[in-house]
């Protein structure tokens, strides 16, 4: 599959609020959230107002078919705590190098980025992926690991 990444832009918060949801991990035979999950204080904060100083990102589309695939962004931190980076890939496009790709464009125009954490549940496979991209385990719980790499 072709696919094309470029950067996010203010326009493309109504992405962001898709990737934010896809990117709530479900275990296996649970039942899907309702969408306005998304719309939660602690959640909406990845999204919210997307394109202030300090937001930056990356969006996979594959142009032929103008299909959404996956992002990855990263909002400035406020009140001097580590910023949190979020990603997502939709489900049927998973484990095809697509999150591999977009990690990739991120630590590479982001070099000056000296810390930023993540948070994901504990049973996903994405884990593996992080600790490629040298994020390490911080806080780990029964419901979801925090990571921190530090460039």
């Amino acid at each position: 599959m072709d696919y094309v990444i470029r950067p996010l832009t203010p326009a493309d918060e109504p992405i962001l609020w898709e990737m934010l949801y896809l990117g709530l991990q479900m275990a296996e035979g649970e039942t899907a959230p309702s969408r306005d999950i998304v719309r939660r204080p602690e959640l909406a904060r990845y999204v919210e107002g997307w394109g202030r100083a300090g937001d930056a990102g990356f969006v996979a589309h594959d142009p032929d078919e103008n299909k959404l695939l996956g992002a990855v962004w990263l909002r400035s931190s406020i009140g001097g705590a580590t910023p949190e980076l979020a990603f997502a890939v939709k489900p049927s496009h998973r484990r095809h190098g697509i999150g591999a790709a977009l990690l990739t464009q991120w630590v590479r125009a982001n070099p000056q980025q000296s810390a930023i954490s993540l948070r994901v549940a504990a049973s996903n496979p994405a884990v593996r992926l992080y600790e490629r991209f040298g994020f390490k385990v911080v806080q780990q719980s029964d419901e979801s690991v925090t990571m921190r790499r530090e460039a």
